[in-house]
Parts: C-alpha cells; sequence; structure tokens
C-alpha cells in the first residue's frame, strides 16, 4: 500500500490483461485514501494467468428511480439507470468513476461488481402517479447500457418498458445490444403511438479492436443486423457513434455512418472520447498493454482536443472538443451524414399521450359514477 497522494499515474509493467474484460487493474477511486499495486515476492507469483473475475450482482435499494439532468449537452432531461456498473466492459465508458462513490474501483469493480433495481418499475409506476409528475421523455442507456448481459436475467428493462407503455410515456433508448430485439413486441407498439426511438453505438468495425475495447458487448456486424431488425418493426432508429478516438477509430467514421444508413437509421451522432478523472488512466493503462506504439500520438490528438489537458469538462465541448483536429472531425461526420441523407427527419416523441391508467383502489370519475 501506499499514499494516494505519491504519483498514481506510473503505469504498472505487470498488469495483466483479463479475458473477457477491459480495465487492466482495480484502480482505486478519487476518494480512497490508499491504493494497492502488485508487487513479485520473488516467488514468480505475477508470471501466474491471474484467475477469472467472475461477475456478482448486489441488490440495489434505491427509493427513487428517476433521474434528473440539467446538462445542455444531452438531449433529455430524464433518465432511468437499472443497472449500477456495467458488464460490457467498454474501457473508455465515461460512467466508470460512479463506481467510487461506492467505495469501489471505477476499473476492474465497474464491470464486475454490478448493482440492480429489481424494483425498479414499481418504483417508477409510483412516481409517475404523483399528481405533480410532469410528462418529459426519460432516457434509458445513459449511465450504464439497460440491455447489458444480466439484463437477460433480470428483465427490469423490459418490466420498465412495459410500465412506460401503460402510462403512454415517450422512451428513448441508447444500446450497443442485440438484446434489444427481445422487446420489440413493446417497442413497436410504443413507435405506433409515436412514444418510442432506438439508438444503437458502434465504435468500430475493427473486431480486433471492438474484442479489446468494448470485450462483452456485441459485435459490431451483429449491431447492424439489429438496426435492420428494428427498422423493419417501424421502430425510429438512430446511431451514436461513440466514443470517436483519434488515432484508433476516427478513420471508421464514413464507414460507419454509411453501414447504418444502409440499414435503415434515420439520425447519426457522434461523441469524441472523454477521459474524466480514473477514466484517463485506466484509458492509458489500457493503450499500453494493446497499442503501446499509438499512445503517444493517440494521448497528443486528445489534448489537441481537450485544450491541452486529458479531459474538458465545460459545457458546449466536452462532446465534441475544440481546435483543427475536432473541427475536421465535425465537418466529416455532417458531410457523411448529408450524403446518406440522415437528420433530416428527426423524430419528436409524443408527451401530450401520457395518461395515468386505472389502478384498483382509485376513487372513479365523477361521470363515471353517474
Amino acid at each position: 500500500m501506499s499514499n494516494s497522494s505519491e504519483e498514481n499515474s506510473i503505469v504498472n509493467p505487470e498488469l495483466r490483461v483479463r479475458k473477457g474484460r477491459g480495465t487492466l487493474s482495480h484502480r482505486n477511486g478519487r476518494y480512497e485514501e490508499l491504493r494497492h499495486e502488485a508487487i513479485d515476492d520473488g516467488w514468480g507469483s505475477l508470471d501466474e494467468e491471474p484467475p477469472p473475475l467472475r461477475t456478482t450482482v448486489t441488490e440495489d435499494t434505491s427509493r427513487t428511480v428517476i433521474a434528473r439532468n440539467q446538462s445542455p449537452d444531452v438531449p433529455f432531461e430524464q433518465s432511468i439507470n437499472p443497472y449500477r456498473g456495467c458488464e460490457h466492459g467498454c474501457v473508455y465508458c465515461y460512467a466508470r468513476p460512479t463506481h467510487a462513490y461506492l467505495g469501489l474501483s471505477p476499473g476492474l469493480d465497474f464491470e464486475s461488481r454490478l448493482f440492480a433495481k429489481p424494483n425498479a418499475g414499481q418504483l417508477l409506476a409510483a412516481e409517475l402517479r404523483k399528481p405533480s409528475y410532469h410528462c418529459k421523455v426519460i432516457a434509458l442507456g445513459t449511465n450504464t447500457d439497460c440491455y447489458q448481459p444480466i439484463e437477460r436475467k433480470f428483465k427490469i428493462t423490459r418490466q420498465i418498458l412495459g410500465v412506460l407503455s401503460a402510462y403512454n410515456h415517450p422512451v428513448t433508448i441508447v444500446t450497443k445490444s442485440t438484446l434489444v430485439e427481445r422487446d420489440i413486441d413493446i417497442l413497436s407498439d410504443m413507435a405506433a403511438r409515436g412514444l418510442a426511438h432506438v439508438t444503437l453505438s458502434l465504435t468500430t468495425f475493427d473486431r480486433k479492436l471492438a474484442r479489446r475495447m468494448e470485450p462483452r458487448a456485441a459485435a459490431p456486424q451483429r449491431r447492424l443486423q439489429t438496426l435492420a431488425t428494428l427498422a423493419e418493426a417501424d421502430i425510429p432508429t438512430g446511431v451514436l457513434v461513440a466514443p470517436v478516438i483519434p488515432g484508433l477509430n476516427d478513420a471508421e467514421i464514413e464507414k460507419l455512418v454509411t453501414a447504418s444508413a444502409q440499414n435503415g437509421v434515420r439520425t447519426a451522432r457522434y461523441v469524441m472520447l472523454r477521459l474524466p478523472l480514473e477514466i484517463s488512466e485506466l484509458f492509458q493503462e489500457w493503450l499500453d498493454a494493446h497499442y503501446p506504439l499509438k499512445k503517444d500520438r493517440v494521448m497528443s490528438l486528445v489534448r489537441q482536443m481537450r485544450a491541452g489537458r486529458d479531459n474538458d469538462p465545460r459545457f458546449g465541448k466536452r462532446m465534441t472538443g475544440t481546435g483543427n483536429y475536432a473541427a475536421m472531425i465535425e465537418r466529416r461526420f455532417r458531410l457523411v451524414c448529408k450524403q446518406q441523407g440522415l437528420n433530416r427527419d428527426t423524430t419528436i416523441l409524443d408527451s401530450g399521450k401520457f395518461r395515468v391508467p386505472a389502478h384498483s383502489g382509485d376513487q372513479l370519475a365523477l361521470f363515471d359514477a353517474q
């Protein structure tokens, strides 16, 4: 152990890549007084293959389920996150630092020590029934993926969609999972009422890069099939090219957008790589392990877009970056969207249909009692 004030950016050469995991370490969160390092005790213990890291799920005891947001950088004011942590293990995930609030590592803990909200549907219904509730679009998948692997067992997202459908409440979804196809029955019915939009996140078509960067997410080509399936079900779809990582996947922008357009998407957005708080060190560890010869160039370009730092948290800048390189990416993205006819018909979801359904014990309206 060593004091947290010591230099914490030196990459440990003994760090190992774990199969099926994105990050390499249990790097401590920013609130921890101590940090841990692996050391060789002279018996070659660090030469051994680390054991598989099992996923554990703990019940989250939150009393509310709707989170409110006032950021001008995102197109929603309300969101629901059925899970904390995400087994997809995307090394770049901007939600990783939230595990530090729990006293856990934003690294391997974030993708292996998960929290589920099994009563999210009941909590949501209770909030929607409050007389003070004002209907605004609810976004799913904004922090961690609502269709991550454990959703197959817990079905919390499907539970939430069932409640939103019953209340005629609009919803948007962002995911990189094909599991969203399971809920086409609910989503297509909601879409017919102007209540649903689904976006799939695409990062690369390079299977090796995808496997290293987002180890437990669906294969990129399979996500294209999901886009086509959703579009065939008349569910409005979009693609989110995110994150754009300079020197790794930035050359694929046109290919990703074009392929998505050919599979039925109507809208496209992108987000530049963000490295807030602990993510910068985790991402640089990952570069050292997988792309050591590209690391200096990647980080140099990141800093060119982030005012000389690893991250620029300013509203209006954090999603797209600044400077010549960021401007070039923006122009390329805008041009390919124009060529493919995207973002012309933006889906506007209908909040006016919201109704609280009849519930056992409710007082009947006067005209029903006559």
